[in-house]
């Protein structure tokens, strides 16, 4: 039965969001967090374990030192304090998909906590974020319910555990309440979510492809009365995994809370998950509070000791960061802030820097990735990454057409033939014989040709109206193929004009 809602705008007239996030990111390590398993996204089921990823008697735990390094840089990145001393735990809980049943995190002893994180939101409001942890801990594995609908385990005949992700290395960032964002809440809940995957982009520590799995979130929400300052009773969202789906799990929320309340009834503390099919939420569990994981410090790891020359020698390596190269880029492109939003919201920031740095104009670049490559990409359902083409072709193309060796119509067919995989821009004006015609002798011939079919348009032209200029334009493009430079062709007809 459909669950009973309120109107977005009626909900947050009536009461006060507050919401956290529990951002999971997976670190593209070579290898697992306390063993030498390879980590590859796809791999054969179950192929890439040890005994200490399968927990085996007698498997005892070893750090990976480049998940430590990791931990250190998104620290630093976050602003937060990043502890001398620092312990791991073992959290008990039923996990049917974690061979030694309990999961190896970090508790009351985390190794980054107390940071923030500046969020810009479309209009340029910056909102902080306050961030209370953000610990190590390795993964679960993956259950695939069979047999049931949409892959959910209700209705389901058997599951099958599939290992490979269990014990790959985790960030979870944890957010302190979020208080104040209104109306905005959903907005920036998908802005901070987008700032986490820019930066762990920039730190070169995850993938962060959501789609995969690299990074995921679960979304808590409550509602308060406005004007109260104790919190409402929480709901948590677990696992989604897209930026779309974490603002429309936050709608759905706020508006089925803000119904219940509104008929005074009460929120169950329970964790929910997100059905994108049907675009709500669904009961699950009831919630567990932290004293129902039994934590305590793993007897097999020593705690772990960061040194002020480690962090150092880290923060001296550390990238500019996604808001700062932003604001460069924008300055240096002579970008308006619309015209950036456009390429952030594109997710075009990096395929138009490596263009620009391959010798192409910003605007040229600009004008490509978010024009007719975008609707490309689009129609294909790919990333402006994983079509067949490369910011050095584009650069290459914009060359050909400041040379005058291609205008923008040979420049489309050719692009077109790099898509299309017929080889870079060379090769395919190569063999389709691209050429501008700039031999004045042909273009004469051929304005001569269009002024003798459209008498009347010259005329015109002659006393002073432009507007059809295009019809004469036009007519010797198609006496010459669309080759013709559209610039000499102005030139000549204005010269004969007068």
């Amino acid at each position: 039965m459909a669950e009973k809602l309120m109107k977005y705008a009626d909900a947050v007239k009536q009461f006060d969001p507050v919401f956290g996030l529990e951002t999971h990111v997976e670190l593209s390590t070579n290898t697992k967090l306390f063993c030498p398993a390879h980590i590859e996204f796809g791999g054969e089921p179950n192929s890439q374990l040890t005994p200490v990823s399968l927990g085996l008697p007698g498997s005892l735990p070893v750090i990976n030192e480049t998940a430590v390094d990791y931990a250190i840089k998104l620290g630093l990145a976050l602003h937060c304090e990043i502890a001398e001393w620092s312990q791991f735990a073992r959290k008990n809980y039923f996990y049917p998909d974690m061979p030694r049943d309990y999961q190896i995190s970090q508790y009351d002893k985390p190794t980054n906590g107390n940071g923030y994180l500046d969020v810009e939101l479309e209009d340029g409001t910056v909102f902080r974020v306050q961030i209370e942890r953000a610990h190590i801990e390795d993964d679960a594995g993956k259950n695939t319910h069979v047999g049931g609908a949409d892959g959910r385990i209700e209705g389901a005949d058997h599951s099958l555990v599939d290992y490979n992700r269990a014990g790959v290395p985790l960030i979870e960032i944890v957010t302190k309440p979020i208080e104040g964002a209104g109306e905005r809440a959903p907005e920036i809940a998908g802005a901070y979510m987008r700032a986490i995957r820019d930066i762990v982009r920039a730190l070169n520590i995850s993938h962060a492809r959501m789609e995969q799995g690299n990074m995921r979130a679960d979304v808590n929400v409550s509602l308060r009365p406005m004007g109260s300052k104790e919190f409402g009773t929480r709901s948590e969202t677990k696992n989604v995994n897209s930026f779309r789906g974490i603002e429309k799990t936050m709608q759905y929320e706020i508006r089925r809370q803000a119904a219940i309340l509104a008929d005074g009834g009460e929120i169950l503390q329970e964790t929910r998950h997100w059905d994108e099919a049907t675009q709500t939420t669904a009961g699950g569990r009831v919630k567990s509070d932290a004293d129902d994981y039994r934590y305590f410090p793993d007897p097999d790891l020593v705690m772990l000791h960061i040194t002020k020359d480690r962090i150092d020698r880290i923060a001296k390596e550390m990238p500019e960061m996604p808001r700062e190269r932003r604001n460069r880029l924008q300055q240096e492109w002579q970008f308006s802030d619309l015209e950036m939003r456009d390429v952030i919201n594109a997710d075009a920031l990096d395929t138009i820097e490596a263009t620009v740095s391959a010798g192409a104009s910003a605007a040229g670049a600009k004008k490509w990735w978010l024009g007719e490559l975008s609707r490309e990409a689009n129609a294909k359902g790919v990333s402006l990454e994983e079509l067949d083409i490369t910011p050095e072709d584009v650069a290459e193309v914009e060359k050909l057409i400041a040379d005058g060796k291609l205008n923008d119509k040979l420049a489309k067919q050719t692009v077109a033939g790099v898509l299309a995989g017929e080889g870079r821009p060379a090769d395919v004006v190569k063999a389709h014989g691209y050429q501008v015609v700039s031999d004045d002798g042909a273009l004469v011939a051929a304005v001569d040709e269009a002024f003798a079919a459209n008498p009347d348009v010259v005329e015109k032209l002659k006393s002073g109206n432009m507007k059809p200029m295009g019809a004469i334009i036009g007519a010797v493009m198609r006496a010459t193929k669309g080759q013709a430079d559209a610039k000499a062709v102005t030139k000549i007809v204005m010269e004969k004009l007068h």
